[in-house]
Order: structure tokens, then sequence, then C-alpha cells
């Protein structure tokens, strides 16, 4: 059976191409899973923007100098085993590749799930390693796997960076700006900020997405880019920064004698990504996820930390999903013209952004 990849150059994310092999046998121990969906938001743009820096092109290797896989957050299903632990037909949600199907080589299974303990992935962090199986994850609902493919590897970096910043009481701030304010990520955060007494959230984005921010209801208000100088030069505030536009970073640093924090989370806008050097007031710091995870499991433990973002993840997507007022709906893109099509979509910044996409190789 053929095996189809989208392969992205990793210094021009704007190239694609489809790749096909055929399937090579298992080896002793490993599975073999069809992918059967996956989500792609902005999110993935930022791990193939940071994909050399945060080690994200290592994940799914293609062999070949130059060409990657963006990886992506998904549903898929076990086709062939090798491994008396796993079965056909079981049904897992984790990290895959942009393919058709992914071979795992499970270890340390639980009822949960289990890691893979594939060679090129052992240095990597470990949050990105897990495969969670359905019948057994607090989280999932049938029919509610685009959701949360979609929105919860978004939603557990939206509340972790909420719980880093109240961790750190806010460093002294208590306006919020956040970049890119339509992004589901930061929206996420927004939501979960919008819960804090005494905290300003302003959302940050363009014109024609003011609208849709302000239909969300979670920002104390919402500015369009150019609109920056209404937040007064003298407030004391922290700069959540989704979008990485190094041209409106440098605006945020110059304005703001006050600015307490400058968090780095993403680049929506990566044809405006750019570095950090000679900047004003604190040097921008990139926020990483799994950091922040690592140190509430060691003041909480790991079952405390699953049981708060279990109940938060309730609450938002419960938020998500209102009939009569949805924050988001549901395009799927089927077959390797569709995909190809639909990522450059994302990568562009175009589109509705209500719309989530499902994209399938399989």
């Amino acid at each position: 059976m053929p095996i189809t990849t989208l392969q992205v150059r990793q210094d021009q994310l704007a190239t694609t191409r489809l790749a096909t092999r055929e399937a090579a046998p298992l080896a002793p121990q490993q599975v073999r899973v069809r992918i059967d969906a996956f989500a792609l938001t902005s999110n993935n743009i930022t791990y193939a923007a940071f994909g050399h820096a945060m080690n994200y092109w290592q994940f799914f290797p293609t062999g070949e100098e130059g060409w990657g896989i963006v990886p992506v957050w998904g549903f898929g299903t076990v086709v062939q085993s090798l491994h008396p632990g796993v079965a056909v037909g079981e049904r897992l949600y984790g990290y895959w590749p942009m393919a058709s199907e992914a071979v795992l080589q499970p270890d340390r299974i639980t009822a949960a799930g289990f890691s893979d303990a594939a060679p090129h992935r052992s240095a990597l962090h470990a949050l990105y390693n897990q495969y969670l199986r359905t019948n057994a994850d607090p989280f999932y609902a049938p029919g509610g796997e685009d959701v949360l493919a979609l929105l919860r590897p978004l939603f557990m970096t939206s509340w972790l960076i909420d719980d880093f910043m109240a961790d750190n009481a806010f460093f002294g701030a208590r306006t919020l700006l956040l970049s890119s304010a339509s992004s589901k990520t930061a929206y996420g955060t927004a939501f979960c900020l919008a819960q804090r007494e005494g905290i300003e959230v302003v959302g940050l984005t363009s014109a024609a997405n003011r609208a849709f921010c302000e239909s969300l209801g979670c920002y104390t208000r919402v500015l369009a880019y150019d609109e920056l100088e209404r937040v007064p030069a003298d407030a004391a505030c922290v700069y959540i920064d989704f979008a990485g536009n190094a041209a409106f970073r440098r605006r945020v640093h110059e304005r703001f004698a006050q600015l307490k924090y400058s968090c780095s989370i993403g680049g929506t806008h990566v044809d405006q990504l750019g570095g950090a050097k000679d900047l004003p007031g604190p040097r921008p710091t990139l926020f990483f996820a799994p950091a922040q995870a690592r140190k509430r499991q060691g003041d909480w433990g790991p079952k405390e930390l699953g049981v708060r973002l279990a109940q938060a993840w309730r609450e938002f997507s419960t938020r998500v999903t209102a009939p009569g007022a949805p924050w988001m709906k549901v395009e799927h893109h089927r077959g390797a013209a569709p995909v190809q099509a639909a990522y450059a979509q994302v990568l562009a910044g175009r589109g509705d952004p209500r719309t989530g996409h499902m994209l399938s190789l399989a």
C-alpha cells in the first residue's frame, strides 16, 4: 500500500510537494497506523516556522536535506500490529506526520496509551511522543473528534500560557496585549485570562478580523494593529505575541516604557518573522508549553494537572460549540490536492477565522 506525505521546504514554507512511496514491512514490536484525520491550524505553521529552533522537523524526518514534514494532531486507527500490547482496530489520538499512515514503536504501555520509542524521537520532548487510546481518554467524546483535534493542543497551550502568567503574578502588569487575536490559541488564552480578576485583555488583530474577535466576548477590548496608540504609553503591560511580526513587535517595545514581559508564542505572520535584537525593554522569550506543564506536574502531580486541564477543556469546548453561536465551523479536505491547497490557505492566513480545517491523506 503506498504512503502519501505532504513535504515542505524548510527554508521556504510555501514550497510543497506530495511524495508517494511503498510501505516498508514492520519490524518486531512496531505498529502501522492509518492517519484518518488531522487538524491544520496556525499552530502547525508555528511548528514549521520554528522547526529548527524547537526541533519540530526531527519528529518525522524525510531523509532528504532541506525537506521536512509538518507535525499535526489528529486521530488514527491501528491497521497492523507486531506488538502484543496494541491491537489492530485501536483508535489513537496523537502527534502525526502530514501523511496517510505512520509507523510507531510502542513503549511504556498503559491502559491510557503508550509512547513512541523510535530511536530518532528519544531525545525529543516526551509530551509529543505520547499516543492516547480514545476508549480511555477523559477528553474524548464520540462525535467530537474534529473539535478535539483542532483545539485540544491549542487550548493546552492557551491554558498553560494563562497559568504561566498567573504563576508569575503577571509580571506586575494588569494589561495583557495579545497579537493575532483571531487565532485559536490567542482566543483560548483570552478565554482563560478573562476569568482572572483585574486583568485587562486587549486583542490586537487586523481590521478585517476585528468584528469576529469582538463577537467572542473574551477580550476586554479589541484594537486593530494601527490602533495600538489607544493603549496608554505608560501602561504596565505584558505582550503575548502569537503573530511573530517583527515590525509590530518593535512598535510594542518602543511604545511601552513599562513593558514588563515579552512572550513569544508563535509565528502566524510567517512572512514577517524577524529577530529580536536591539529592542528596548525586556528581551522576547519563547514560551515552551511542555516546560510549564512539567513544572505543574511537580507542583500538583500529574493527576491533579490532568483534572484541571480536563475541567478547563470542558468549559472551553462547550462555549466553542454553543448551539446557535459557535465560535468555529469545520471544513473537511480529503485527498492529496485538497490537503495541499488547505495548507497553502492556512500558511497565507487566508479565510474566515471561524473556520477549522480537518484534513486526510488516507
